[in-house]
């Protein structure tokens, strides 16, 4: 299993398009990827389940990879979060 600690950077916070590139870069990878916010957790490759976080900007979001290419995946999904979605 591998974690990283993730923030949202974007004054917006996590809406439609970022949700759908995080979902896009997640289902890239074999792993189960989740995220998780404060006690609830979603899987990462589901849009609507991001967007049920509700997070905002500065948010303080968990990640959770576990599989055969879980570094991989964390990676992706960090740079993800620090390039601001772009």
């Amino acid at each position: 299993m591998t974690t990283r600690d993730l923030e949202v950077l974007t004054r917006a916070g996590i809406h439609a398009r970022p949700a759908s590139m995080i979902a896009e870069t997640a289902n890239r990878y074999e792993s189960k990827i989740e995220i998780e916010k404060e006690n609830m957790r979603i899987n990462a490759k589901s849009i609507m389940g991001i967007i049920t976080l509700g997070a905002t900007y500065r948010t303080k979001l968990h990640l959770i990879c576990e599989g055969s290419d879980e570094e991989e995946a964390a990676e992706a999904m960090e740079n993800l979060f620090r390039n601001r979605f772009e």
